[in-house]
């Protein structure tokens, strides 16, 4: 049975009409509720292995757009703010964007001057050496050299597993993990997690120096039970709309029982059970990008509100759906599945899991 792959995912690159980097406001927000703990998690490192010359850190599963240097700037800043503060000259700093090959890293590229000129400005001139590398490969695997790095970050990435789950055949008539499901496809999709997360961690224990730290923030769920609304119920819904599709003879059915995705919201006993004694945060965040904290002047339309979380779910999942199902049927779908979103839009929000991992010679 031909299944979604995993290795088909790929954010919408710069010249597509709904791009990433046009639609990734919603991924900004998070970072912008983070920004408290990577400010903290940094100066906590820095007061413990300064002086250095230099500080080397990843950013994982950057994508591209302004998000791509967002943490990369935060990270700058503080480590500016402390070395004035303790009067010492900043360290370099080399700097890892990493992303599977197919990202779009000409944007990240090209975006890079701009990034300079910013710190520049901000910086009134102060000396803040900064150096980008771009680092095409899964994070599920090794990346960089061993005992290497200081600091690793990632946000809105390790929910994406390395392939779909095995024992997922038979989920008919779903696209992920439903209240129709078997019990054997949740067991499968949480076993593939608890694979590729620990995965990760052994990669990351391989590569980073003693005392290193990593902040990894993934969507997750507040309650163990995966079909509850906090699991995912935004892939209910395009599940929903393929079959508006298929109602039309536009999609073959089988095609959509045979599409799952390699995606895994988990709870937080899940994540500590994998990852033990380490500060975990959890925040809920809206799923339409303009119902945020620093909009006061929000009023719920559900068109439009539709709209926004169709157009950001369709700027991430849109090159899966194109490898499986053709390029022709997207617009239809998209435009179905933002009526559908629209219709329980204000009752949606998504669990953000929040965890500070510090690493050391032998851990895990």
């Amino acid at each position: 049975m031909a299944m979604a792959s995993a290795n088909a995912l790929c954010m919408n690159p710069g010249d597509k009409d709904i791009s990433y980097a046009n639609h990734s406001s919603l991924q900004k927000n998070t970072l912008l509720k983070i920004r408290p703990f990577l400010e903290d998690t940094i100066t906590d490192m820095l007061n413990k292995i300064l002086p250095v010359s230099f500080i080397k850190v990843a950013d994982l599963g950057c994508a591209s757009g302004p998000n791509s240097f967002f943490p990369t700037f935060e990270i700058v800043d503080t480590i500016t703010r402390v070395c004035q503060q303790s009067h010492r000259e900043s360290p370099e700093l080399q700097v890892f964007l990493n992303d599977l090959p197919h990202n779009d890293f000409n944007t990240v590229f090209r975006s890079i001057p701009s990034f300079h000129e910013r710190l520049k400005k901000d910086k009134r001139g102060l000396r803040v050496p900064c150096f980008i590398v771009g680092v095409p490969g899964s994070f599920h695997e090794r990346l960089f050299p061993t005992r290497s790095m200081h600091f690793v970050h990632s946000s809105n990435c390790l929910h994406w597993l390395s392939k779909v789950p095995r024992g997922v055949e038979n989920n008919k008539g779903n696209i992920y993990m439903s209240k129709s499901s078997s019990v054997d496809v949740f067991n499968a999709y949480s076993k593939q997690f608890q694979m590729d997360f620990s995965k990760f961690l052994c990669s990351r224990s391989e590569e980073m120096i003693e005392g290193g730290q990593m902040l990894l923030t993934l969507l997750g769920r507040n309650i163990t039970d995966p079909t509850n609304k906090d699991g995912f119920p935004l892939w209910d819904l395009l599940t929903k709309s393929l079959f508006d599709l298929v109602a039309k003879g536009l999609v073959q059915e089988v095609d959509v029982d045979s599409f799952n995705i390699p995606f895994y919201t988990p709870c937080q006993k899940e994540v500590r059970e994998i990852i033990e004694k380490e500060r975990m945060e959890i925040f809920e965040v809206n799923w339409d990008f303009e119902d945020n904290d620093y909009n006061t002047n929000f009023v719920f339309e559900k068109n439009r509100s539709g709209q926004n979380v169709a157009k950001t779910v369709r700027a991430v999942i849109e090159s899966m759906l194109v490898n499986h199902f053709g390029e022709i049927i997207i617009d239809d779908l998209f435009i179905r599945y933002a009526h559908h979103v629209g219709s329980i839009v204000w009752d949606l929000v998504f669990i953000v899991l929040l965890t500070l991992v510090s690493m050391g010679i032998g851990s895990l």
